[in-house]
């Protein structure tokens, strides 16, 4: 063997883009290529497998929504295959089956048995050029579906979705959860751009569903099916699912014929990302053998699926007294949605771990509003999410709120919190995603399986 543990292992995946780590990249149309990918795929016989296939994307939910459909179809009676990013603790995550994140010695073995391939594509290239690391990850999980004998594949992109390396496998399904402006320097700083370059993931004679949109994300999508002869659904908001109240572990929500059903994630916009997922799940089923559409056993798979899904670390409650919550929101509408989903007491302390290509002052300002205290902190172990300077979020914060603190670690700025928030009040984690991994660690959550 030539890797002999994951650390090994991720060492390899990354050591081609290492070497641009301090190289200035532009958009991603001129600097990430997916012939690479394309290439291993080949020369490895990855695409052999007959096997259904569905690409998220969007700005908001993919994540979710990946989940959930993979949960949908998994008690539709199909054996799924997952592709997520970020991971919160191991990059394993990223690859599941059946919620199941593929174990390391598989992981090693596969990557071993393709580093030829990988060492012979590396090997051309030149300059600027590089094999994505994301390219690596869908091969190994490619070979382990086989194995695994997966017939459905839900895979989420990493950003943006015509350069995304996900975007080469043959999906017939296309799922778009709302699109907003990010990652701005490398997709473009309109929303009609972050939606041209989202939309290269429909693909020809394909199928096509989107939640609501702005008009000019709309009108790409549709212009982008149109282009290859895509059939494109765009669920209107007087037929997405009703959010009819919270639970204790998710939300209640109402859909046409599946009647009341309840959701085991939390969060208002959840019922967005489960309507998108049973759309998305029925449109799979339908070309795979299986439970008819028409019947009451379809029904129920649907509401025993959507109370089935797991999804660490988004709107999770970690404890009690204080109550300390940990969410993904970088973004000013995953702000505003962590404040109307989650029960709040006084005082609340939020700490914030904003990366700096998001809107981080927009965010400091709508926790500001309702916060006795901000306290501003960042993570160093993905050399892909960088934050702000210490001094420039805090000029920012400073901006809305008179009680900002700095902290270098999430650790230490969990124990500041707690010493502010008391045993009464709530401690809202709205960091980045390597932030929540490290969250799930102090606390120590287990994320193998989901």
């Amino acid at each position: 063997m030539r890797f002999y543990d994951e650390g090994e292992a991720i060492t390899y995946i990354f050591r081609s883009i290492a070497r641009l780590r301090d190289v200035e990249r532009g958009p991603d149309e001129e600097s990430r290529d997916t012939t690479p990918t394309k290439q291993l795929i080949q020369m490895a016989d990855l695409l052999d497998y007959p096997r259904e296939y569905a690409v998220v994307t969007g700005s908001k939910g993919k994540g979710s929504t990946t989940v959930i459909t993979a949960k949908l179809l998994q008690h539709l009676g199909h054996t799924v295959g997952t592709i997520t990013s970020p991971h919160l603790v191991s990059w394993r995550e990223r690859i599941r089956v059946n919620g199941r994140a593929i174990p390391s010695a598989d992981f090693v073995r596969i990557l071993d048995s393709l580093a030829p391939y990988i060492d012979q594509i590396e090997s051309t290239l030149t300059g600027k050029q590089y094999f994505s690391p994301q390219g690596i990850f869908l091969a190994i999980a490619l070979r382990w579906f086989d194995e695994q004998g997966v017939n459905a594949a839900v895979l989420e992109v990493g950003r943006g979705g015509r350069y995304d390396d996900i975007s080469v496998v043959p999906n017939r399904l296309a799922l778009f959860t709302p699109i907003m402006l990010e990652h701005v320097k490398q997709l473009g700083r309109t929303i009609e751009r972050i939606a041209w370059h989202k939309a290269g993931i429909i693909k020809p004679y394909s199928y096509a569903y989107s939640v609501p949109q702005a008009p000019e994300a709309l009108a790409m999508i549709q212009t982008e099916a149109d282009a290859v002869n895509a059939e494109f659904a765009w669920i209107a908001p007087q037929d997405m699912g009703e959010y009819l109240g919270e639970t204790e572990t998710g939300v209640r929500m109402r859909y046409g014929r599946y009647g009341d059903m309840t959701l085991s994630l939390k969060g208002t916009y959840q019922v967005m990302n489960a309507t998108l997922a049973i759309q998305g799940a029925g449109n799979m089923h339908g070309r795979l053998a299986g439970i008819s559409h028409a019947s009451p056993e379809y029904v129920a798979a649907i509401h025993t699926g959507l109370a089935d899904v797991k999804w660490y670390g988004r709107m999770h409650k970690l404890q009690d007294r204080p109550a300390i919550w940990v969410d993904g929101s970088t973004t000013v509408v995953a702000a505003r949605s962590v404040l109307e989903s989650i029960p709040l007491t006084t005082p609340l302390i939020t700490i914030l771990g904003t990366p700096s290509d998001r809107d981080y002052d927009g965010v400091y300002k709508v926790f500001a509003e309702r916060s006795a205290a901000l306290i501003l902190t960042e993570s160093k172990i993905n050399f892909n999410v960088r934050f702000p300077d210490p001094d420039t979020a805090l000029t920012a914060a400073r901006q809305y709120h008179s009680d900002v603190t700095y902290v270098p670690s999430l650790d230490r700025a969990v124990e500041l919190a707690r010493a502010k928030a008391g045993l009464d009040g709530t401690i809202v984690l709205a960091v980045a995603q390597p932030l929540v991994g490290e969250a799930m660690l102090l606390w120590g959550f287990n994320l193998d399986s989901i």
